[in-house]
């Protein structure tokens, strides 16, 4: 018997399962920034990692300046490597384009997983770990989600990250229960999934477009979901 849950943020309750990665560059399309996949992917990454190693998110920044930041350091990096010859007004015009266009779809996502989270709290307790920059407590509160969760384990905050198992033991100890009474809901099978398995929880992975085109044994999690309310 499930008696709670432990859910992902980003790639989960944001994007409906959608690698980030693969919602900013259908954004870039729509957007009609002329720039190949594989040149958005570079740069793509780029700011990953500037983000992940240098303390660039303050703990006060809302979701839509974190994208605000990210898709500014994303284009930047295209525009110095020559990837995209846009003048200031150009530049500027195509940020906002793309970041308004992501955050109105966050924005229907969010609310879409606020309703589903809101009856399920309804039966049981809920702790959020995620891989985030900090702000994780201040975005809750953007969306609506901090009523939700007794608790976050925020990576930047405990020094640990996914895919370690550990991030989410924190998670298990947060709720008060033994691993087989929980459930890890989360769109990464290798940062989700797989550690969740290996702590004797079960698994809901919410599979959407990947990064990549890797295949993964479908036998591993419990349940697979395309939607959050197929929760219910």
């Amino acid at each position: 018997m499930i008696k709670g849950y432990i859910f992902d943020f980003g790639g989960t309750l944001d994007t409906a399962g959608c690698h980030w990665g693969k919602m900013l560059w259908h954004a870039y399309q729509r957007q009609q920034i002329p720039v190949t996949e594989q040149q958005f992917r570079d740069a793509y990454v780029y700011a990953e990692r500037t983000l992940g190693s240098e303390p660039i998110i303050r703990p006060d920044f809302t979701f839509y300046k974190t994208l605000d930041v990210k898709i500014r350091l994303e284009m930047e990096h295209l525009c110095i490597h020559e990837a995209w010859d846009a003048d200031e007004q150009e530049f500027m015009n195509g940020h906002k384009a793309v970041l308004d266009d992501l955050y109105s779809q966050v924005k229907t996502i969010t609310a879409h997983s606020h309703d589903v989270l809101a009856q399920l709290q309804k039966k049981y307790p809920m702790v959020l770990v995620s891989n985030f920059y900090g702000n994780m407590k201040v975005v809750l509160e953007e969306f609506g989600f901090t009523e939700f969760f007794s608790d976050v384990v925020e990576s930047s905050v405990v020094g640990l990250r996914k895919p370690d198992p550990k991030i989410f033991s924190l998670g298990i100890e947060k709720l008060g229960m033994r691993p087989e009474e929980i459930s890890v809901v989360g769109d990464s099978f290798y940062k989700d999934i797989e550690p969740a398995k290996k702590l004797g929880c079960h698994a809901v992975w919410f599979k959407g477009e990947g990064w990549t085109d890797k295949t993964y044994d479908e036998t591993v999690p419990d349940k697979i979901i395309t939607d959050l309310a197929q929760l219910l």
